[in-house]
Order: structure tokens, then C-alpha cells, then sequence
């Protein structure tokens, strides 16, 4: 396990030494002896918080409104800024999901998430509280993680699939990194604005200009987390110019882009989820593929 240090933040850091046999999925592992209030900044992707340690996170929402253990949440979760975790002695498996895959995963469609966090047993029942269980019991992160994958497997094979339509759309739009227009889609895939619109929401949990929003905003706040200038980014990320990039920003986070790149939540993204082929990634002799999110 690695260490991830932030400031007043220090946090082991475990990934898969293997992808997912499941496209779309992945996973890392978190050990944090006191988690003080964490920004959630939004990512494209739905999180599946897999808990077994001898504490709890929480996740705070508004006053009074708190999630705690096992959850689900979907993309886009934190907007705003409205959104932190805490918690002592947390131990967890954080599941990275495409929305293509999502609803077979869960058993629900994201879109019944609403942007909201959501106790894993309201999906799951009973299945929750086991993999909670089996978590605890295996005696390594590796068995952890094959634990989770063959679970993701499982269900991801007894679950529905998204039309191809709208699996084309969305890995187009992240091909794209945020910069593909919804009309050329829907002409692309032969339907119409109001179709796709109306599908893509249903099966994938927001709707089209949402995604593409959302999918730019992750590639330009990652840039700022690198160190580049607000100015070079906004014109490389398809913002018509720093002010918007400024605007969307503080709409999707609540903080300012100079904020935002010193967060922590983005900044451990190079030693949890690094790059597919970086120098990062473990690599056993038998570790092979990628986790990139693929057609």
C-alpha cells in the first residue's frame, strides 16, 4: 500500500495489480485514519463505496442529511460544492463505474439515483452486508479486489444492457473529452434530439449536455490539478474562455478554479486511477490490459 500525502491528508492508497473483466469498471483501495471533511468534486461515473473497516465514512449532503457505510452515488455527485466525507478508521474498495455499465451492475437504472447518495443494501439488500463481511475476512488487498470483481462480473452479466445507441454516445463523448455536440450525436446514431435525450437520461443517469459538460469539466480540472494556467487550460478544453471555464467550475464544485486544483479528492486521481500505461500502474508479470472505458 502507498501513501498519499496532502497537506494535512494521509491516506493509503492500494490499486488492482489486474483490470476489471468487466470494461468500464475500476476499483482502488483506501485506508484513512481520519478523513476531515473531503470535498466531493463531480466525476463522470458512478461510485460504488464498498466499506468494511472498523470505522465508517460518512458522507454529509446539506445539514442534516447523511449517508453512512456502503453506498452508491451517481455521476455528477458533489455539485456545487454541496457535498464532503469524513470519518476515522475507514477502510474501503471505491468502484469506478461507466454509466454504460452501471444499470446492469446496481440492478438500477442510475437515473433513479438522481445525483443522490444511496445506501448500497437499498440495491443490493442482503448481498450488501455480505460483501461487507467477505471484505473483512480476506487477507489481502489482491483478494479484495478479485472479490469485488467477481461480484461486479456476476451481476454485470445477470444485468440489462444500455442501447448500443447510447453506449456509442457516451464513449464518444468521452473520446471527445466533453467537446461533442448532441445534435451530431443524435444524427449520428439516426435519432432524434428528444430520443436520445430521453434514452440517454433514462439508461445512463443525466442527460446528453449534462454529460458533455460534466466529462469537460473532469478533463480541464485534472489539467489544473497538473499545474497548468486557468487561461491554458480554458482554451485547450473547449471553454470560450477563462471566464467560462471560471463559471463552470464554481457551478459544478463551488470553489474557484485555483481552489480546486490544490483538492485532494483530485489530487490522488495519478496514484489511485492513474493512466492506463503510466509509470504509476502496478505491474506484475502477469498484469495485461487496461481499465480504459471502452466501446
Amino acid at each position: 500500500m502507498q501513501t498519499f500525502a496532502h497537506g494535512a491528508a494521509l491516506w493509503g492508497v492500494e490499486r488492482p495489480w489486474r483490470p476489471s473483466r468487466v470494461t468500464g469498471v475500476t476499483m482502488a483501495g483506501f485506508r484513512v485514519r481520519d478523513l476531515d471533511a473531503l470535498r466531493i468534486v463531480p466525476h463522470p461515473a458512478v461510485t460504488l463505496l464498498l466499506e468494511f473497516g472498523d470505522g465508517s465514512p460518512v458522507v454529509d449532503r446539506a445539514p442534516g442529511q447523511q449517508q453512512r457505510g456502503s453506498l452508491v452515488a451517481g455521476p455528477g455527485l458533489g455539485s456545487a460544492g454541496a457535498v464532503r466525507a469524513r470519518g476515522e478508521n475507514v477502510a474501503c474498495v471505491q468502484v469506478r463505474l461507466s454509466p454504460v455499465i452501471a444499470r446492469a451492475v446496481l440492478g438500477a437504472s442510475p437515473a433513479e439515483l438522481d445525483g443522490a447518495v444511496v445506501p448500497l443494501g437499498d440495491l443490493w439488500g442482503r448481498e450488501a452486508s455480505r460483501i461487507r463481511e467477505q471484505l473483512r475476512e480476506v487477507p489481502s488487498w489482491q483478494d479484495r479486489f478479485a472479490l469485488a470483481d467477481a461480484l461486479l462480473v456476476r451481476r454485470h452479466e445477470a444485468g440489462p444492457p444500455v442501447d448500443p445507441e447510447v453506449a456509442w454516445a457516451w464513449h464518444r463523448i468521452v473520446a471527445g473529452r466533453g467537446l461533442a455536440r448532441v445534435d451530431a450525436l443524435a444524427a449520428e446514431v439516426g435519432w432524434s434530439r428528444k430520443r436520445l435525450w430521453s434514452r440517454f437520461r433514462s439508461q445512463l443517469g443525466l442527460p446528453p449536455k449534462r454529460a458533455v459538460r460534466l466529462v469537460r469539466f473532469d478533463h480541464a480540472a485534472h489539467r489544473l490539478v497538473a499545474g497548468e494556467g486557468a487561461a491554458r487550460v480554458a482554451a485547450d478544453t473547449g471553454y470560450a474562455d477563462q471566464s467560462h471555464l471560471h463559471r463552470d467550475v464554481m457551478a459544478f464544485t463551488g470553489a474557484t478554479p485555483a481552489t480546486v486544483s490544490g483538492e485532494p479528492f483530485l489530487a490522488v486521481d495519478d496514484l489511485a486511477w492513474p493512466a492506463p500505461g503510466s509509470t504509476a500502474t502496478p505491474n506484475p508479470p502477469t498484469a495485461s490490459g487496461s481499465f480504459a472505458d471502452r466501446r
